[in-house]
């Protein structure tokens, strides 16, 4: 059966590390809505024309736009299996575009559709946030405390001197979460409604939460 997953989460909820992992596991397409739509742009595809317009001009590409540009991707026939997708949606109103692209999608066969959610406590995202350092050469993400580099500050992979977001501190971290509960967090609701909402631990290290969500994802 089809399995249809997206993961909700505050930032530094570690979803970024398990769904590249689940992707490689289950060999579904990661769906990074970030960089499809970076992705659009580039290839000057008329979606892409129309989503830079807006975002030449300092505002955010509609959400009828995004939705038919995921439609567009999970379309293709490497979703026909399953796919994982990240950074959508971000409101109950994308939500519900998703529940229709996926019954349009569907035509009638079952699917498995589930949304993860990544509980964990915002002191913890916070120390990771602080601590999270990452290669500007081949992207590779560390954190101080949980997943330092071999080498003081230098990349495992390409030997790059480490570099910290200008973001990543405490009082942009906060802000951020306050953000996130205040928009994001009523899809938890949403997909608890539908019975459709697994909720994991994500506290602990990569491989304990990883146990934790091949036990919901497979279940």
């Amino acid at each position: 059966m089809k399995k249809e997953l997206i993961f909700l989460g505050p930032p530094a909820c570690g979803k970024g590390t398990q769904t590249s992992k689940l992707a490689q596991y289950f060999n579904f397409p990661h769906v990074d809505t970030g960089s499809l739509l970076r992705a659009e742009i580039s290839a000057q595809t008329e979606n892409g024309k129309i989503a830079k317009s807006y975002i030449d001009k300092g505002h955010l590409v509609p959400v009828n736009l995004v939705a038919s540009i995921i439609k567009d991707r999970l379309s293709q026939p490497d979703c026909k299996n399953g796919y994982i997708l990240d950074g959508y949606p971000r409101s109950v109103e994308q939500a519900d575009m998703l529940t229709k692209i996926n019954e349009e999608l569907d035509n009638g066969e079952k699917s498995d559709f589930r949304a993860i959610y990544f509980d964990i406590d915002t002191e913890i995202l916070i120390s990771r946030i602080v601590n999270r350092r990452s290669c500007p050469k081949c992207g590779e993400i560390y954190n101080l405390k949980f997943k330092p580099p071999k080498k003081d500050s230098l990349c495992d992979y390409c030997g790059t001197q480490l570099t910290q977001r200008k973001d990543d501190n405490e009082e942009t971290a906060k802000a951020r979460f306050d953000t996130y509960y205040s928009e994001t967090s009523p899809l938890i609701e949403y997909y608890k409604n539908k019975n459709c909402l697994k909720t994991i631990d994500a506290s602990g290290s990569i491989d304990e939460v990883w146990e934790r969500l091949l036990k919901v994802v497979e279940d």
